[in-house]
Formats: C-alpha cells, sequence, structure tokens
C-alpha cells in the first residue's frame, strides 16, 4: 500500500490556512522541505543507521537520504484538490552500489510514492524557478531555519525565492511546523495501522522477556556441554540476570519480526533504579544481596551478594519498536526473584498503579479533557496511599468522609481533599499521565500542549499546578488521536527529600515500601467514536504477569 503523502499534504495546507494572515491566504502556498542525511561515525568510514526525519516522511512517505520535496498548493484552484509533490532523490552514483544499497531510480521512486513528479536535486533550482514564474506571489514555507531539530535547507535555495526579480513571492519558517503539527495529532487509517503493527511487535517482545524470566524460575533453560566456557551461549540458553541481557531480547525479538528501530532508547531499569524516569544505562546486574533503598547513583554496589539467589525486586521495561516510521511506547513491570512473584509491598503498589490506569481508561472518550483524567489519578494514589497507611487517614480506625461519632482520633488536617490540595502525591507520581504518539514518540508537542491554550476554561476541575508541570497532553481528547496511558509510582529519595517530613505521610509505612523503586504500566489507545481501543496487546493483570515470569503459566 502506497503511503497517502498527498492526503497528508492537504490536511497540513488546511491547517496551515488557519494559521498564516488573513491577506496571505488567498496566494499560493508552496512548501519546501529536506529529508534527513545519513549520519556517520567519525573515523569510521561507516554509516550510522539511518531515519528519516518525521516530518519530511509525512508529507513524503520517503525514506532515501539527502531528498528534497517541493509542495504547492492553491486554495480555489485544482491544487487545493490534490496538491503538487515534486521528490527530488539523490542520483545513484558508482560509489553508492560499491559501498552501500543505492537510492531508487526516478522510475521506481514515482511508482512507490504518491507523488506527482521526481528529479534529482539538481534540478531543484529550475523547479523554484518554474514555480515563482507559475506562482509570483507565492509564499514558501519552510521548517525553522538554523535549528539543529530539522535538517538544512541549502541557503541558496531560500535566495531563489528571496532574490528574485520577477515575483513578489516571500519565504517564512514560522508557520509550517505548527501546521503539521496540527494535522498530524489526528490519525488516518494507514497510519492507525502502522501504529497497530508497531505495538503488536512490541508487545511480544514484552512478553518474551517475561517468558524468559520464567524460564529461568522453572529452570528449564538448559545449556548443553561447554555453554558460556568453551563455546559462547546460543539463543535459548541466556539467563536475564542483568539489564542489559533483558535489554538484549527485547530487541532481538523486535528485529526477529522485521522492526529496524526502537522508537526510542529503552528503559531497563531494575530495584530501586525503576525511580528513576528515564533510567538509560540498562548495565547494571539484578540483586542478588539486600536491597539498598538509595542506591540511585548507578554504583551497583548490591549486585553480587553471598547468595547467588536473586533478591525479591522488580524490572521496569519502558520500551517499543517502530514500524515504517511509526512509534510504540509500552512498559511493563514484572518480578524478578522471589520465585518470580512480587512481594507484598510490591504487589501492593503495583495494583495501586492498575488501579489508576484503570480509571483513567474508563474516563477515556471523545471530549474529555486530559488535565481531567490526570487529576483522577492523583485521588486514586492518594486514597491508596491512605489505604496502605503511607498516607495519614483522618481516622485511625477508617477512611472515611466525615469524623466517626465519638472518634477522638479524628484529624480533618489528614483529608484526602487536603493531601491532594497540598501536591504530595507529586513526589510520587511526578510525570504526566501520558503523551500523543504517531511518528515520534512525544508527538507534535506543539499541537498537543499549546502555548496559547483555550481549552484550559474556567470551571474544570483544578489540581494542585504541579500535577500538570511536566503533562504533554493539554486538550480534550478527539475521535483518532492516539494516547498512551501510563501512570506510576515511584520512592525516588531525591524526590521524596522535599516532602518526606510532611506531617501527611508515615515515616515508618513509607521506609516499608522504599526498596519497591517504581512501578509504572504504559499501554497505548486510540481513542474511538464513544471510547478507545487499547492498541497494546501484552496483558499487565496481576495474576497473568506473576504466573508468566514464574514459569507457571505456559500461555
Amino acid at each position: 500500500m502506497v503511503y497517502p503523502a498527498s492526503i497528508h499534504a492537504l490536511a497540513t495546507f488546511h491547517e496551515l490556512l488557519k494559521t498564516i494572515p488573513t491577506a496571505e491566504k488567498a496566494k499560493p502556498q508552496i512548501l519546501l522541505l529536506a529529508g534527513e542525511v545519513t549520519p556517520f561515525r567519525n573515523d569510521t568510514d561507516r554509516e550510522q543507521s539511518f531515519r528519516q526525519e518525521s516530518n519530511f516522511f509525512y508529507l513524503s512517505g520517503c525514506t532515501v537520504p539527502s531528498s528534497y520535496l517541493l509542495i504547492a498548493f492553491q486554495d480555489g484552484t485544482g491544487l487545493s484538490q490534490k496538491p503538487s509533490i515534486e521528490l527530488f532523490i539523490p542520483k545513484a552514483e558508482l560509489a553508492d552500489m560499491m559501498w552501500s544499497v543505492p537510492p531508487p531510480s526516478l522510475e521506481v521512486a514515482s511508482q512507490t510514492h504518491d507523488i506527482t513528479k521526481t528529479d534529482y536535486p539538481a534540478a531543484i533550482p529550475d523547479a523554484i524557478k518554474t514555480l515563482l514564474k507559475a506562482f509570483p506571489d507565492a509564499l514558501f514555507h519552510t521548517l525553522p531555519r538554523g535549528s539543529p531539530l530539522f535538517p538544512a535547507i541549502p541557503p541558496e535555495f531560500a535566495e531563489l525565492v528571496m532574490t528574485s526579480d520577477t515575483s513578489e513571492a516571500a519565504i517564512s519558517d514560522l508557520f509550517l511546523l505548527p501546521a503539521l503539527h496540527q494535522a498530524r495529532l489526528i490519525k488516518d487509517e494507514q497510519e492507525i495501522a502502522l501504529i497497530r503493527k508497531a505495538n503488536k511487535i512490541s508487545s511480544r517482545a514484552h512478553e518474551v522477556v517475561m517468558r524468559v524470566l520464567g524460564k529461568a524460575v522453572k529452570g528449564v533453560i538448559e545449556r548443553g556441554p561447554g555453554a558460556g566456557v568453551d563455546r559462547p551461549l546460543l539463543p535459548g540458553e541466556w539467563l536475564i540476570e542483568k539489564e542489559a541481557e533483558a535489554e538484549a531480547i527485547f530487541v532481538a525479538s523486535c528485529r526477529r519480526e522485521g522492526a529496524v528501530h526502537q522508537a526510542y532508547l529503552p528503559i531497563v531499569a531494575a530495584t530501586t533504579r525503576a525511580s528513576t524516569l528515564h533510567y538509560c544505562c540498562n548495565d547494571r546486574e539484578f540483586a542478588w544481596g539486600p536491597i539498598e533503598p538509595h542506591d540511585h547513583q548507578n554504583r551497583n554496589e548490591f549486585a553480587h551478594g553471598g547468595s547467588r539467589q536473586l533478591n525479591p525486586q522488580v524490572l521496569l521495561i519502558d520500551a517499543g519498536c517502530e514500524w515504517n516510521c511509526y512509534a510504540s511506547d509500552i512498559t511493563r513491570t514484572m518480578p524478578v526473584g522471589n520465585g518470580g512473584k512480587f512481594t507484598p509491598e510490591a504487589r501492593a503498589i503495583y495494583e495501586l498503579v492498575l488501579e489508576m490506569q484503570k480509571v483513567a481508561l474508563d474516563m477515556i472518550k471523545p471530549g474529555i479533557h486530559w488535565d481531567a483524567i490526570q487529576l483522577m489519578c492523583h485521588r486514586i494514589l492518594v486514597k491508596g496511599f491512605q489505604r496502605l497507611g503511607i498516607f495519614k487517614s483522618p481516622s485511625a480506625a477508617a477512611i472515611s468522609s466525615t469524623a466517626p461519632a465519638g472518634d477522638e482520633t479524628w484529624n480533618p488536617e489528614h483529608d484526602e481533599e487536603k493531601i491532594l490540595a497540598s501536591g504530595i502525591s507529586s513526589a510520587f507520581f511526578p510525570h504526566g499521565l501520558g503523551h500523543s504518539l504517531g511518528m515520534d514518540v512525544h508527538d507534535v508537542p506543539s499541537a498537543s500542549k499549546p502555548a496559547i491554550n483555550p481549552t484550559l476554561t474556567k470551571g474544570m476541575p483544578i489540581g494542585h499546578e504541579s500535577f500538570y508541570t511536566y503533562l504533554r497532553l493539554r486538550l480534550p481528547l478527539q475521535q483518532n488521536m492516539i494516547v498512551t496511558v501510563e501512570p506510576g509510582c515511584y520512592f525516588s529519595p531525591h524526590l521524596i527529600a522535599p516532602v518526606r517530613d510532611s506531617r501527611h505521610i508515615n515515616q515508618e509505612v513509607l521506609r516499608k515500601y522504599e526498596s519497591v523503586g517504581g512501578v509504572r504500566i504504559e499501554d497505548v489507545v486510540l481513542i474511538t467514536e464513544d471510547g478507545y481501543e487499547n492498541l497494546t496487546t501484552v496483558r499487565s493483570d496481576t495474576e497473568w504477569v506473576e504466573g508468566v515470569c514464574s514459569g507457571t503459566l505456559q500461555s
């Protein structure tokens, strides 16, 4: 199936017309974009992995390095129904054929892309001059020039527009990126299919890691003669005893199914390192000795204890591949040691996070504001912490909204609403509930969290300002948005330190839970007409996770 570049171009122009000044709307609009170039590692003469710039791919479907686009549109003309898309790809040279895979021919590129015309980059100056002659008052648009985030447009291309003697054309880099972000916020059917595929592959990879852990618990991973001594370990002989081994199995599972790239650097954090939100070392062993609740300097001091029995701990894996430039983003927290079962403390926190996610999912439908779901998750965390005793309750006897008659232990200072209003829950759930997902993991930021946001209206439920500091989505949900739902609960000493002496916290109970480290559960969901579809297929219910990680559940 050919990628629908012309549909995406049309959507982008429609958004562009909403943002440009009124005086410019009737003029021809022309987009000029550069594709990503192949990166090289210094002094190796070897290419690094290439991935096309997302906006360029959205408008072309082209994965050829060093390509360019010229797209023309004019409202009220034939171009308003089907924009003209010119794709410029490098000519295959002998050196390309000798050292690496050459770009496709112009004929092949024309047949495999939803475009109007293909040519070589050398033809771009003449193509710009032709457009200037046909549309002398055109407004050219580029992505922000001079930004390291986007491939550079050669300055001579812009100069052709600015110095033309036969036109009054202008060029701007102010409007295109916001228009692209708005267009990309709502996914079409082909985009949804690509994200669904990426999530299925990543879901299976998460399950593969869990099942390997379970096989190790059951002792059914057999190693032949000399394995790991006289010869390397073969696939199927690995145990997962390090973060790196879990990452290797996850990535290998994705690559085996054809996924070329991970959508982001995997987060594979064991023990208390699971409280570091974007932990990226992935190079420490699991805990074989007593777990130190405050080993957050990545010193790995407790990697080897006196016993080779794995200590009970969690393993948090936040990882997802991409498929044809579309991402997945899944987090699972699984038990390691303890026979593949959570400790009572870890299980309690896991089920609290699971409850937060369930409540969030039950609220999801078009029209509901994401801020309201974020606030509800903090409310669920506060209630859960009161239930566990980490946060104090109004009454030592029961959690209630009114003081029991004759209960002299009642303390209204520990009312749920007062704790919620204090913002203290942000020390344990510091990040946003989720974000838009598409070609990029934290997709279209200017659209999903606009700087000027008229949706934040009076009358909305408002929580403590800290609840929204790192929230990457602040909009009412719309049909065909794709978002992550990723509540978490963490015991980071850095975040707890400022609130540790709070009158709302029971210090003794908190200490019982700190060695859990952190729990996050993350799924990718599609907003449907009346609710949502969960695109993440790997299960997260406690019984299933423990059954797989303990090796007792084989299917």
